[in-house]
């Protein structure tokens, strides 16, 4: 197992958090949104489109407008959101453009680009949340669903996916995780658990010892063991 990337002390155990080596592609999930995207040296999309549309942007002479209408003509949307790519010593995705974004090398200007676009149909939505009329508030609900794909698979791409293992996996060990701050919860929850558990299994065995009238001397040496 490589290095851990923290160690983090909790409750007398150690977290070992680690870079997943062979995360899931989250594109290979049960996404919402169709992902069209088009680069020369990179896939993103796992043949879940259709390659034609993406052949297109690499066109000279076709227009980003003439694209979008083409899109727009197939698909029909609810939503349609650019997607850029940051290439610069390490890979980023984002819905939306990546100036201002404090980012920690280059400059967006030069080292990002748009690749394509996600999208949703009325009819996705419609069938996914039984309704018949999508409200505001749905559609923001569906929007933060298709950021939170491309952030998934920002942190595919990045390197941003992790492990996890509590007392050198003794304890526990989990993999998979594009969400650091959930990881850090699942941890501490298993060791919490571990604790209850040990606590709720020497109470009991007090209990047997008690009910056996067991000298006070001799309980707390059974339970030291």
């Amino acid at each position: 197992m490589e290095n851990a990337i923290e160690t983090i002390e909790y409750k007398n155990h150690f977290i070992k958090i680690y870079e997943d080596e062979d995360p899931g592609n989250p594109r290979e999930w049960d996404n919402l949104g169709i992902l069209l995207t088009h680069h020369r040296d990179y896939n993103f999309n796992l043949g879940e489109f259709d390659r034609d549309i993406t052949q297109e942007f690499d066109c000279e002479y076709q227009s980003k407008a003439e694209i979008e209408k083409d899109i727009i003509k197939r698909y029909n949307p609810l939503i349609m959101a650019p997607v850029y790519l940051y290439d610069h010593s390490g890979l980023r995705l984002k819905i939306g453009s990546f100036q201002n974004c404090g980012l920690p090398q280059g400059h967006a200007e030069f080292d990002t680009s748009h690749i394509g676009y996600v999208l949703v149909t009325k009819e996705q939505v419609k069938k996914e949340w039984n309704v018949k009329r999508i409200s505001k508030k749905l559609k923001q609900t569906v929007m933060n669903n298709l950021e939170s794909e491309i952030d998934a698979l920002d942190k595919y791409v990045s390197g941003q996916v992790y492990g996890y293992s509590v007392d050198n996996g003794d304890l526990d060990s989990c993999w998979g995780y594009y969400d650091y701050n959930q990881l850090l919860e699942d941890a501490k929850s298993s060791i919490d658990y571990h604790i209850e558990q040990k606590r709720k299994s020497k109470q009991n065995k007090l209990k047997v010892l008690i009910r056996n009238k067991v000298s006070l001397l001799k309980r707390n040496e059974l339970l030291t063991i």
